[in-house]
């Protein structure tokens, strides 16, 4: 098992100011790499410490989903004194990452510039819906909103004439996994220059690029030479396809894996069929090419099919439900699903990143912090004293 001291970020202290997923699942990542991650709470903490079920109040099933490998201290910075520690923690920190909207951020004084002109040395990351430039500036943000103004829940209407959202919170995720990168990056350039800087990452931006990676098209040529829409992954036929017991998902791809699959079937003959016999062919057939296979593939059982289709090397798995992930033995040969033991919470299973690093996992150095929990010990790390830690740390009215 990694050690703390020899992951990338050891070292590294990063000010957390964020809720719901967009923000801490960001974070998390830089945790889960070895940053000391201080999640700064309001009084009530992260809305999400309330969202699915718990054991215990506020830590829910979401917040203990996206908060490991954080401390957290609780701040009501409308106080000044708190508002003193938080500037104190500023000076102390190597990123300072906050999903909150910008105009909000400034009123509380700790827009980008102050932050900077305070610790030229910090990297200051602001999540937001939208691009602080544009129109949209400032407006609030949420998964499902992204899903649809990206073009998302659009791609839906091209393929089946209706919009829809896609069950799990892509949006939020997505923009997560691209404030890291960003976040990596920059640290990067920390190291290289000496010098601190602003890192703005937009989920409407990031989604709209997402989205049209593929589904720009023949748009990306000036002038256009088709329009939008990438036709394999919008072909009413791409779909989980049924088998005589189940649903399998396959896909065929290049030229030698296609012959491979016409020959299983017995059907030879389309492997020199001019809709089939290249990629260009196939990608102008799609609706076609998807209607066969998924005929061909409801004669068999799915067990039958994928014993087939792997010995063929030909790309394909089974559909599993939510309920069916711990039994897949590639999950749990790879231990995946990790027990662990929360001091508060009990029992607990924990999902494993996509990493490996020098072939061990990335280890779980901190429980999900219960609110506030760590807020003396991070005090103290700055230098406070009991008295004046007892002060900050109250709610209301204290002066």
């Amino acid at each position: 098992m990694l050690n703390a001291s020899s992951l990338p970020l050891s070292g590294v202290r990063v000010l957390d100011m964020t809720t719901v997923i967009f923000g801490p699942y960001t974070t998390m990542m830089l945790g889960d790499f070895g940053a000391d991650v201080i999640k700064i709470e309001p009084p009530g903490g992260d809305m999400t410490r309330a969202i699915g079920p718990a054991r215990s109040a506020g830590m829910s099933s979401l917040f203990l989903g996206a908060n490991r490998n954080k401390r957290s201290i609780m701040l009501d910075l409308k106080r000044e004194v708190a508002k003193e520690a938080m500037w104190q923690l500023i000076d102390s920190a190597d990123m300072l990452v906050h999903n909150v909207r910008p105009q909000k951020m400034a009123a509380l004084g700790f827009d980008p510039d102050s932050v900077l002109k305070r610790n030229p040395k910090i990297i200051y990351g602001g999540l937001h819906g939208y691009r602080e430039e544009g129109p949209y500036g400032g407006r609030p943000a949420y998964d499902d909103v992204i899903q649809g103004e990206s073009g998302l829940a659009g791609t839906f209407t091209a393929r089946d004439g209706q919009p829809v959202l896609s069950p799990s919170v892509i949006a939020d995720k997505t923009a997560a996994l691209l404030a890291s990168t960003g976040l990596m990056a920059a640290y990067i350039q920390r190291l290289r220059s000496g010098k601190g800087l602003y890192l703005e990452t937009a989920m409407f931006e990031g989604l709209a690029a997402y989205t049209l990676l593929e589904h720009q098209h023949g748009m990306i040529f000036n002038p256009p030479l088709e329009g939008y829409g990438y036709p394999r992954a919008l072909s009413p036929a791409r779909r989980p396809h049924p088998t005589q017991d189940g649903f399998i998902c396959m896909l065929a791809y290049t030229d030698k894996q296609w012959e491979k699959f016409w020959e299983i079937a017995g059907m030879q003959a389309l492997g020199s069929d001019p809709r089939f016999a290249t990629m260009r062919d196939r990608s102008q057939n799609m609706d076609a090419l998807y209607s066969i296979a998924g005929e061909v593939l409801t004669g068999r059982t799915t067990a039958e099919w994928l014993e087939i289709l792997k010995g063929a090397e030909i790309p394909c798995g089974p559909v599993n439900r939510l309920e069916d992930l711990p039994r897949d033995e590639q999950l749990i040969e790879t231990g995946f699903f990790r027990p662990q033991s929360h001091p508060t919470e009990g029992d607990l299973e924990a999902l494993d990143t996509a990493f490996r690093l020098d072939r061990q996992a990335l280890p779980l150095r901190q429980h999900q912090p219960g609110l506030g929990e760590h807020g003396a010990e991070i005090l103290r790390d700055i230098g406070y004293l009991d008295e004046a830690i007892e002060n900050i740390l109250s709610v209301g009215d204290v002066a």
